[in-house]
């Protein structure tokens, strides 16, 4: 296991896709561990949650998207 960038030049595609997809409120850049992102089963990012959110918070919306 490695690291990856999750900002600046050499951020990783995938963490370039989120953000892109998810900006909004939080902006272009991850600004803590365990920021989150609800994709769905197309890759579409759903939603984009805070690091204080907690798993236990998100998951009526788990539960909402494994049923479409």
């Amino acid at each position: 296991m490695h690291q990856v960038d999750v900002n600046g030049p050499n951020t990783a595609p995938v963490y370039q896709f989120l953000k892109s997809s998810a900006g909004g409120f939080f902006g272009d850049l991850i600004k803590w561990n365990f920021e989150k992102f609800l994709v769905d089963k197309n890759g579409k990012v759903v939603e984009r949650y805070p690091p204080t959110t907690s798993p236990f918070q998100i998951e009526k919306d788990i539960q909402k998207l494994l049923a479409t």
